[in-house]
């Protein structure tokens, strides 16, 4: 399993759970190391097989490097989780700059494309693979929006859902099954890069259940789809939001 994003939040919660089931684990990061490694020893001292790749999957020759080195070291690729994904500062939405648009969409909508190609060439049964599972992690944003706080961060989810499902329905004869998480509110670090360290604080007791969410309960949420458990599913989007 190659996880993009792995060393921290869903993607470690995720490589983790990952190795527990017996995947070999591919810890992909684009600046943090240290996280990475850490998730990678995790996994050692418990048994598994895990190694750490440097790689920003906005960049197709990262991209590239990436999955030859993942086939290098762990082999035949059975399961893509597009986890990786980036955020900005809470903005209305006229005080977003084209710049930053850019840069949420390189790294959420381009990197994801990618990657998810890479995917293909390996996993179809007509490129000579023997199938697998893409599972692409999305947002509760994608429905909600996200007026006041990041309107480009769920514009860029959307795409991953419409993605998501065209791709499902194009590589579904071929072997592979492509499915999505859309997580809401989580205990991640990645409300501290919107500048709200406290979100899940604030909203999570507004939601239905009472709470923000973990993401090791994402991760149950991603172990299943990318399983046989989940065989006779594919183009589908598992909520994992709270009850919204």
């Amino acid at each position: 399993m190659l996880i993009t994003g792995g060393g921290r939040g869903i993607g470690a919660a995720t490589a983790r759970l990952a190795a527990e089931h017996g995947y070999g684990v591919c810890v992909n990061y684009v600046s943090n190391r240290e996280p990475a490694e850490r998730v990678v020893k995790d996994i050692e001292d418990a048994g598994g097989k895990a190694l750490a790749v440097q790689a920003n999957v906005a960049d197709a020759n990262d991209v590239e490097r990436l999955f030859h080195i993942c086939d290098l070291e762990l082999g035949t690729l059975g399961v893509l989780v597009n986890n990786a994904g980036i955020l900005e500062k809470q903005a209305r939405f006229e005080d977003i700059s084209a710049e930053r648009i850019d840069r949420v969409f390189a790294v959420n909508v381009r990197g994801a494309f990618l990657c998810a190609r890479e995917a293909v060439r390996r996993l179809s049964t007509k490129h000579g693979g023997a199938g697998g599972a893409i599972v692409n992690v999305s947002s509760i944003a994608s429905r909600l929006g996200s007026p006041n706080e990041y309107i480009d961060y769920a514009a860029s989810k959307g795409a991953i859902d419409t993605m998501t499902i065209g791709l499902a329905a194009e590589v579904a004869g071929e072997g592979i099954r492509v499915n999505a998480v859309r997580p809401g509110i989580i205990e991640t670090g990645i409300h501290a890069s919107g500048g709200e360290p406290s979100r899940v604080g604030r909203i999570g007791p507004s939601m239905p259940l009472g709470r923000g969410g973990t993401a090791d309960e994402v991760a149950e949420a991603i172990l299943w789809l990318a399983s046989d458990k989940s065989s006779y599913s594919t183009g589908i989007f598992i909520d994992v939001g709270g009850g919204r």
